[in-house]
């Protein structure tokens, strides 16, 4: 063959893998051979990926929704590699195709995502296709440049429009998010509106180790599942992993720690590095059932949250000893009369012994509270409190993951538990305990966790059962200590 046949013989088997990247893999590199002489393919899980691909495709499913496939593995199982696979058979096989590729971070993407597609580029028979340069990947066709490569974008929160131009109406995109975890929300927001485009087959990839138990990566494994395709690869199970080095790691860090699960199993962290209140305390208490004489004895209190804008929701929150509920929630209420004689009707339905309102947006319901003669009390959650604290916040759910610890119970309520795992300890000189604010998790796209701030408002102050008295102090605060109990009822009205 002249060379020009060649070419032309190279491009009509091109566009028969069009919609297998699979059969694409095993023809455009020489397994077997010079630097792949160790190498007879793909590994399974990777052969296993590209055929689900190829899959979707022959089944046209790809022109008529995009493909969302979600990677979350240990250290080392050839993540890029796949990454580069896509990407080059995406633009080898598709005339005028785009593809975008960023990272958690500038360094990620520069020192090893594109480092790694440079390299698969170099061994792939289509490489005189294509121009590479440090920030992108050309065709040699200079008048289909601008229409037809692939671009290495680090996100900016400055400037998440860069994501904006993910268009190419009728012909395929392919953007890939490296090391997920770290990309924040913004980014995401303006990826998936841009990829609205009709007959377009959109491939849209996302992966990294699951370092994070929040934002968009976490939600593709759990609240978004059902719109991801999701792969979770232990890193002991991949060919061309350092099993000696992951055996080291779980003896030094343990089978069941973070770090292993994190950087080996694939799986995402019980709990995050700064979460305050831990991951294993929520779950031992998650529908936790107790016999009323485990808690009958103790004050009965009640707190409420109150919200008045945006997605929050007022809740209002029962403790009794080591038993907890959440009696009522709603979206933001601005009425407050209405508020203040539901909050009346729990009271004398439970014949509480106290009731604590945050101050925040309760002074209203305090106030008609006090037109029905009710003794209430207002909680400032800025107030300064004892030398241990910032302020009364942070002490009072430091009170309820202590409370935790001592076995405290909480009802099958999975919006409590994510809330009670969603505020992060913000670690201080002076060693304070310091609390992570609600704007700043917004800042994380975390809610404002409501109903599990009702609950620590039952920790705010010492409470004694109404008409009771002990020779020793009485407490509901769970970490100051509990009230005494004497099973002889040596008890004096």
């Amino acid at each position: 063959m002249t060379e020009q046949e060649a070419n032309l013989a190279l491009a009509e088997d091109m566009g028969c893998f069009s919609v297998d990247p699979y059969a694409w893999v095993m023809y455009s590199f020489e397994w077997g051979k010079g630097e792949l002489e160790a190498y007879k393919g793909p590994e399974p899980w990777q052969i296993k990926e590209l055929k689900y691909l190829r899959d979707l495709l022959k089944a046209g499913v790809a022109w008529q929704e995009v493909i969302r496939i979600a990677i979350c593995s240990g250290n080392g199982i050839g993540k890029s590699a796949l990454i580069a696979w896509i990407v080059l058979w995406g633009l080898s096989t598709f005339p005028d195709a785009i593809a975008v590729i960023t990272a958690g971070t500038e360094r990620q993407l520069k020192g090893k995502t594109w480092p790694v597609l440079s390299t698969w580029y170099r061994r792939c028979i289509i490489s005189k296709w294509f121009n590479l340069t440090a920030t992108s990947l050309l065709t040699n066709e200079k008048q289909h440049q601008f229409t037809w490569r692939a671009d290495l974008v680090p996100w900016s929160k400055t400037n998440p429009e860069a994501f904006a131009g993910l268009h190419n109406q009728k012909r395929r995109i392919i953007f890939i998010m490296d090391e997920a975890s770290q990309i924040p929300k913004e980014i995401w927001e303006v990826a998936e509106g841009a990829m609205t485009d009709k007959d377009t087959q959109i491939f849209w990839i996302v992966c990294g180790n699951g370092t994070r138990r929040e934002g968009r990566f976490f939600d593709c494994f759990n609240r978004l599942r059902n719109r991801w395709h999701q792969v979770q690869i232990d890193s002991r199970t991949v060919g061309i992993t350092n099993k000696e080095l992951f055996e080291q790691w779980i003896a030094d860090y343990g089978i069941d720690s973070d770090f292993v699960r994190v950087h080996i199993l694939g799986l995402f962290p019980e709990s995050s590095e700064m979460q305050f209140i831990p991951t294993h305390l929520v779950t031992a208490a998650f529908g936790k059932s107790l016999q009323p004489r485990q808690y009958d004895f103790a004050p009965v209190i009640l707190g409420l949250d109150p919200a008045w804008w945006g997605e929050d929701e007022l809740a209002i929150a029962k403790r009794q000893g080591l038993a907890s509920s959440i009696l009522w929630t709603e979206p933001k209420n601005d009425d407050d009369m209405a508020v203040a004689r539901k909050l009346a009707l729990y009271e004398d339905e439970f014949n509480a012994d106290a009731v604590f309102i945050d101050m925040a947006y309760g002074t209203g319901i305090y106030s008609a509270g006090k037109s029905m003669n009710r003794k209430w009390t207002l909680v400032s959650f800025a107030e300064k409190t004892v030398e241990k604290y910032l302020n009364k916040r942070a002490e009072m759910w430091d009170g309820a993951r202590d409370w935790l610890r001592k076995g405290g119970a909480l009802p099958a309520d999975p919006v409590l538990a994510e809330d009670l795992k969603a505020p992060e300890d913000h670690p201080r000189t002076d060693g304070k305990i310091q609390l992570e604010g609600k704007e700043e998790m917004r800042k994380r796209g975390i809610r404002s966790p409501n109903r599990a701030d009702a609950l620590a408002l039952t920790f705010a102050y010492p409470v004694r059962s109404k008409g009771l008295s002990l020779s020793g102090p009485e407490f509901a605060y769970g970490h100051k200590g509990q009230r005494e109990y004497d099973p002889f009822g040596v008890l004096k009205k």
